[in-house]
Formats: C-alpha cells, sequence, structure tokens
C-alpha cells in the first residue's frame, strides 16, 4: 500500500460539471496490521477518518490473525490509524471509490511507529500551507510548498497533482499538463489528474487525446458513483464539440441515468433534444436544469430558451 496524501485543493480542481453523492452504494476499507516479521498483531485498534471534509471517524479492531475490515458508504480520502498502546502509532491514505475494496497492509513497529509519525506530521503542515496558498491565489508560493512536500515524500500523487492545478491557475497549460502527467507516472488510475487532462486537450481542441483521458476516468469509475458521471458527462461534451451530437446526447442521457441531478447534463440534453427538433422535450430538459441550478452558468440561456419555445 503506497502511503498517500489525501488533502485537495477542490476550489481549483478543473471540471466540466459538478458530482453529485451517489447513493445507496457501499464500499470497504479490509486491511492487515502486521509486526516486523509480517506477522499480524491483533486487537490493534483502527480509526477510519474521512479526509473529504465531514471529518467522519470509524472505529474497529484487528481480529486475531491482524486484519480488519470497515464498511463505508461515501467515496473520497480516507486516513486509515493503526494503535497500540505498547507499541505506537502507523497511518495509511487511501482513495474509497464506491463499489470497490480498498485493500491495504500496515506495518506497525516502535521505530517505523516514530519515524512515521513524524514524517507524516511534517508532510501534513507543508501539504496543508500549500493548500493554504493556492485557495489565497498564491500560487508560486503553493507550488514550493508542493514541492516541498514532494521532497519528503516523493511519491506524493496528490502533490504533483496540485502543482499542475496552481500552473493552471498561472495559465501555464504546458506546464500544467506534465505535471498531471507525472501525478498519473506515480498513480495511474488517477481520475482527478485524467478528469485535468481531459479537460485541458478539450479547449485545446485535441479532442481524441480529451477523449481518451475521459474514458479511462469513466472506467476507473467502474460504472457507479457521481465521478464516473462526471466523466461520462464530460466524454458528452467532446463529443459535442466534434460535431458528433448525437453520440454526445446518448452520453448525457447515460450521465442522467448514473445521476438524475447532474444540471449541466440535463441542459445539454435540451440542446441535442433542441437540435433534433424535438422542442417540448427540449423544454423539459431545460426546466429541469434551471430547477437543478436556478443560479447556474446556463440558467440565463435556459430560461430565455424556455420563454421561446412556449410561445
Amino acid at each position: 500500500m503506497r502511503q498517500t496524501l489525501t488533502t485537495r485543493v477542490t476550489a481549483f480542481l478543473i471540471a466540466l460539471a459538478i458530482a453529485a453523492p451517489a447513493l445507496a452504494q457501499s464500499t470497504m476499507v479490509r486491511g492487515k496490521v502486521i509486526d516486523a516479521k509480517k506477522e499480524g498483531i491483533a486487537n490493534v485498534q483502527i480509526v477510519v477518518e474521512s479526509m473529504g471534509g465531514s471529518g467522519r471517524k470509524l472505529t474497529t479492531k484487528t481480529d486475531k490473525k491482524g486484519e480488519f475490515v470497515q464498511l463505508l458508504t461515501e467515496s473520497g480520502p480516507y486516513r486509515i490509524t493503526a494503535t497500540d498502546p505498547k507499541i505506537g502509532s502507523a497511518s495509511a491514505d487511501t482513495r474509497v471509490v464506491l463499489g470497490k475494496v480498498s485493500e491495504m497492509t500496515i506495518v506497525l513497529v516502535p521505530s517505523t511507529a516514530a519515524n512515521d509519525s513524524a514524517k507524516a506530521a511534517e508532510l501534513k503542515k507543508v501539504f496543508e500551507e500549500g493548500v493554504n496558498a493556492s485557495r489565497a491565489s498564491q500560487h508560486d508560493l503553493a507550488i514550493e510548498k508542493f514541492n516541498a512536500a514532494l521532497a519528503i515524500s516523493p511519491q506524493c500523487f496528490d502533490c504533483q497533482f496540485n502543482i499542475g492545478v496552481a500552473l493552471m491557475a498561472k495559465k501555464d497549460e504546458k506546464a500544467a499538463e506534465e505535471a498531471w502527467k507525472k501525478a498519473l507516472e506515480m498513480k495511474p488510475e488517477y481520475a482527478e489528474a485524467l478528469n485535468a487532462l481531459s479537460t485541458l486537450y478539450n479547449n485545446q481542441k485535441r479532442f481524441d487525446e480529451a477523449g481518451a483521458m475521459s474514458a479511462k476516468a469513466a472506467a476507473i469509475g467502474g460504472g457507479t458513483g457521481g465521478g464516473s458521471a462526471d466523466a461520462i458527462f464530460n466524454q458528452g461534451i467532446i463529443l459535442w464539440n466534434q460535431g458528433k451530437i448525437a453520440e454526445a446526447k446518448v452520453k448525457f442521457e447515460e450521465t442522467i441515468k448514473m445521476n438524475a441531478t447532474h444540471a449541466d447534463a440535463h441542459y445539454q440534453l435540451g440542446m441535442a433534444m433542441l437540435n433534433e427538433g424535438k422542442l417540448a422535450e427540449a423544454v423539459t430538459e431545460f426546466e429541469t436544469y434551471v430547477k437543478l441550478a436556478p443560479d447556474g452558468q446556463y440558467a440565463t440561456q435556459a430560461k430565455g430558451m424556455i420563454a421561446q419555445l412556449k410561445k
């Protein structure tokens, strides 16, 4: 299990739509706590903490084999901390996707517990300084902090991703692209980086590359969850920009099946219906968009078309 850092600079994430949380789905974190001899440690307290903003904490313990399982109902970043009063604590971070089991092994020995704790604390401090700098639009400082975090943990793909976000905010598209590619070298199934590259390529009219990245992101979603709906929607936008309206329409319909509250998908489906001359259906989609996003980016256009089409 790769040690990871899961805080995100969500305010700056480049995306074409906002994903809604998945409903009626679950997954689990499954792992084992071992000692220096790779033998399981029984009765170790396990704390599973959401790092995505809710701050929810769940606790369990390892069984006699040193194994543990914790059911989850929300996707996102989590920190798993194993604690034994005679040994100490050690943590591992992971990103949970609904419908997929996240597995890990935590090595808990006195020396690594102390060293990992100090290293994790420093990494967390520097990374959060980068996050705060990004939120304050101090992009050069943010890049400096994320690079410092990479020096502590060279495989910190979140650090590399957020360097790309800061570079994109500076309008340095070429450097941002390289940063996101490096993040994917560290973690090939990194949906955020794939979606960021898809959006970048789409804006640059590199539609084939945009489609490839979006398809990979959708595949990682496994057909479940809001993140997958976003990836399918992005595929629709890419097809729309290529003039493949019928194919784009199918993607917008798929998005709505996966996430009925995806406002932008309703708007784009309305545009596709309008293109086909299906005026009543178009009005229904535009009205749905306005209901879901009354102050959304297309609200003025949607309201105007509803008024015109109902005359």
